[in-house]
């Protein structure tokens, strides 16, 4: 999909949203028992669009906008013909109900209800998704962060799962423990915003099968070495050798993670003639990007590990290079607790990995690439078709995003 279509597709909504209003709706009998038998299917319209806009959008709440790509278990390839199913809550954490209003589910034998703020959507052929709706508030409890469940059914299953819901990044409820304790079923739902005029929009790519229990089709990378691609990196805190924040402790994604970012993790095999030629290219792309991408050489050998002789040893390696963009930093090793880069789960015995990320969201993962022309062109292929041009303008306004893990 080019920049131009994504533009569009974000910021050109208009009445197509409303496609799936007005339906005729399958009505189905309401279990008493939602974990044995979810609702998904009742009142669902028997035609569906790539898009939806909740009956609660109209009124004088916080609008939002939700997009995304769903894509298939790599983490790449578009999926098409996907239902999406959500409900939540009204602005003040209730599952209200409604009988004027045509999706409404009235409460069942024990009181239950996804009330109407609910809907559905399939996605087109290009995976493409878009939910226009409210933001919704937090139970009156306050026991769990605001947030929308969602429910998937793919094409050839026969039965929908959920995945993890739509949380909020400016939310004071979705604590750093609350993020670390996340399943990341069908990859990260946290949800970072940026403002359009008077309605909030949020980016987030579905990974069909990631982490799901029991799923049919599984990911063939034989050679495991970090998170998994829509799954978010969870904050660390290296030694900064070389670069802007030299001498100092600081998270890279806490503290540069809006645009694009790369990960460049080499562990206790390092092979340095393939490190400088990688470093040399991620240098020269990140002069060319200037501000939207920001890349980061984390060394995590713990063979005869020495702080002193380390940050030396990466200080000369930087000033050999050249280097005036790529910061170049350490930890004692990849299993390392107190900087916490234990949690993103790096293998130390590949040659390397690779995290490509916006916004903290991993869109892409290598592991044991080869710094050569090929690899080169398929880092800057995915930089420029991940490239969003609404997302790199509209820096969030800090009481949105409180750019945190």
């Amino acid at each position: 999909m080019s920049r131009f279509i994504k533009i569009g597709f974000l910021l050109l909504i208009s009445s197509n949203l409303l496609n799936c209003n007005g339906q005729t709706p399958k009505t189905n009998t309401i279990s008493d028992d939602f974990d044995k038998s979810m609702p998904f299917y009742y009142k669902m319209p028997n035609h569906l669009s790539n898009s939806d806009t909740s009956p609660a959008f109209e009124g004088n709440e916080q609008k939002i906008l939700l997009t995304g790509t769903v894509y298939q278990i790599d983490g790449k390839t578009p999926a098409a013909n996907v239902i999406i199913y959500y409900y939540q809550t009204n602005s003040k954490g209730v599952y209200e109900t409604k009988d004027s209003e045509e999706r409404n589910m009235p409460k069942n034998k024990l009181g239950h209800t996804h009330g109407y703020i609910r809907g559905w959507l399939k996605t087109d052929e290009k995976g493409n998704y878009a939910i226009k709706t409210i933001k919704p508030g937090t139970y009156p409890s306050r026991g769990e962060p605001a947030h929308i469940h969602i429910t998937v059914k793919e094409r050839n299953m026969k039965e929908p799962y959920y995945i993890d819901d739509f949380v909020f990044d400016n939310d004071p409820l979705l604590t750093t423990q609350r993020r670390k304790n996340m399943e990341n079923r069908g990859g990260s739902g946290v949800i970072r915003f940026v403002q359009k005029e008077d309605i909030w929009i949020g980016e987030r790519n579905i990974i069909l099968g990631l982490n799901i229990p029991d799923y049919p089709i599984q990911n063939t990378n034989s050679i495991n070495s970090g998170k998994n691609i829509g799954e978010d990196i969870i904050s660390f805190t290296p030694f900064h050798a070389y670069g802007a924040d030299k001498g100092t402790k600081t998270c890279p994604i806490c503290k540069y993670g809006w645009y694009h970012g790369i990960l460049y993790f080499v562990g206790n095999n390092p092979n340095w003639n393939d490190v400088k030629e990688w470093l040399t290219f991620l240098e020269s792309e990140s002069q060319k990007r200037e501000t939207y991408l920001k890349v980061y050489f984390i060394y995590g050998n713990d063979t005869n590990y020495d702080k002193d002789k380390r940050m030396q040893e990466l200080e000369k390696l930087g000033t050999e290079l050249g280097l005036k963009k790529v910061a170049l930093t350490f930890v004692p090793s990849f299993n390392d607790k107190t900087s916490e880069v234990y949690l993103n789960k790096i293998n130390p015995n590949v040659e390397n990995t690779f995290f490509i990320y916006k916004r903290s969201n991993i869109i892409d993962k290598y592991v044991n690439l080869k710094p050569n022309k090929q690899n080169f062109e398929r880092i800057v292929k995915r930089l420029d078709d991940t490239a969003n041009e609404y997302f790199k303008l509209s820096k969030p306004k800090q009481k949105l995003n409180n750019e945190q893990n």
